[in-house]
């Protein structure tokens, strides 16, 4: 089935899931080129987490490899699921205090987080299947 010229619904769905795996890698490398992981690992720490620099180690290193396999197609209902919980524990412990707005009339809220949730679900839901 066509969804747009020339747009089968499983090419969309596949390439919508590369680009939401590959947005994941872009965070954890961010994290990596920036040197910011001790630094996450300190935050989380004073959030409660015993050993929060090696859980930031753990997560970011998740997130380029998951976010790779997600891309590439594999474990990617498992990786959706650890990246919901993941994004869920992003907005109650940061974005949820700033609000709706990742930019405009607040900053740094819970919008993008919601939006890459519901991108994992679609992506989990629609996996394996033909897309429509």
């Amino acid at each position: 089935m066509k969804t747009f010229p020339f747009v089968t619904a499983n090419l969309a769905i596949k390439t919508f899931r590369i680009i939401v795996g590959l947005l994941l890698v872009a965070h954890g490398v961010a994290r990596l080129y920036n040197g910011t992981v001790n630094d996450f690992g300190g935050f989380l720490e004073t959030k409660g987490f015993p050993v929060g620099v090696g859980i930031a180690w753990m997560l970011t290193i998740v997130e380029i490899a998951g976010g790779l396999l997600i891309a590439a197609g594999f474990m990617v209902k498992w990786l959706c699921l650890w990246f919901m919980i993941e994004l869920l524990a992003g907005i109650i412990l940061v974005h949820a205090q700033h609000g709706w707005f990742v930019v405009g009339p607040s900053l740094n809220g819970v919008e993008y987080s919601v939006l890459l949730i519901f991108s994992l679900w679609v992506i989990a839901a629609f996996h394996n299947r033909k897309a429509l």
